[in-house]
């Protein structure tokens, strides 16, 4: 129980900037700990959602500019690690057009203009799609979207081979039981949310498949930043495709 416990404060400590606390004495590089950190993933989109969804609820009077602000603020939510992700992964993609190493490219701490600029497309698209979604009062729809492309990750997790030692000890930590259980328990939750959560899975996880795939034939491998910059691609192409059908 308290590997599990633990592995929950570590999936909020990660993927989010929510203040989480730990003493010397826990050992987060225990497999189980970081099974329970990937099975509770999903949750933290959950409560991220939530949190979003109430402070727009809060400001609402204020009308677009509430939803604006409300989408800035759930980028800030998970400190835009996946935005920073998506600058990586254009500067790898650039580079490799050019026959430059895109892994070393994508490991450097500094940054090109090419992936400013992309991060810069993303963020309006992304805040373009949330202030529509909360402007037409789709507000569960919104959450929904947010759980959907972090159980996108789970699926990216069994499926692919990572060239970084991280995210391969996430993979080898991720038992079928802990797999299936967080997919068996967020979409249930889910589908109490939005009765059409099943299909936006669906379409969620085959965006997330071909993206990768895309990616990969582009610079030969999947490491974290892949997969930070596919969940910024699931959550805006989700967010049109809600826009598109469902208003």
């Amino acid at each position: 129980m308290k590997n599990l416990y633990l592995g929950l404060k570590f999936s909020f400590s990660f993927f989010s900037i929510l203040p989480i606390n730990f003493t010397t004495e826990d050992d987060l590089s225990k497999k189980e700990i970081l099974a329970s950190m990937l099975f509770f993933l999903p949750l933290v989109g959950l409560v991220l959602g939530v949190m979003t969804v109430l402070l727009f609820l809060t400001i609402s009077h204020l009308g677009w500019y509430a939803s604006l602000i409300s989408a800035i603020v759930y980028m800030m939510f998970y400190g835009f690690i996946h935005t920073e992700a998506v600058i990586d992964v254009a500067d790898a993609i650039y580079a490799s057009h050019s026959g430059k190493d895109a892994y070393t490219i994508i490991k450097e701490p500094t940054v090109g203009a090419m992936g400013v600029l992309y991060a810069i497309g993303f963020v309006l698209l992304k805040v373009a799609g949330v202030v529509y979604l909360f402007n037409h009062n789709l507000l569960m729809d919104f959450i929904t979207v947010l759980i959907v492309s972090r159980l996108s990750l789970l699926m990216l997790f069994k499926i692919e081979t990572f060239k970084s030692s991280f995210a391969t000890l996430l993979k080898e930590s991720l038992s079928n039981r802990y797999f299936i259980g967080s997919f068996a328990l967020f979409t249930l939750l889910g589908s109490l949310i939005l009765n059409k959560f099943i299909f936006l899975l669906l379409i969620g996880l085959l965006f997330a498949y071909l993206i990768v795939k895309w990616i990969k034939s582009k610079i030969k491998f999947v490491n974290g930043d892949v997969l930070g910059a596919t969940l910024e691609s699931v959550e805006i192409l989700l967010f049109f495709m809600v826009a598109l059908f469902f208003n």
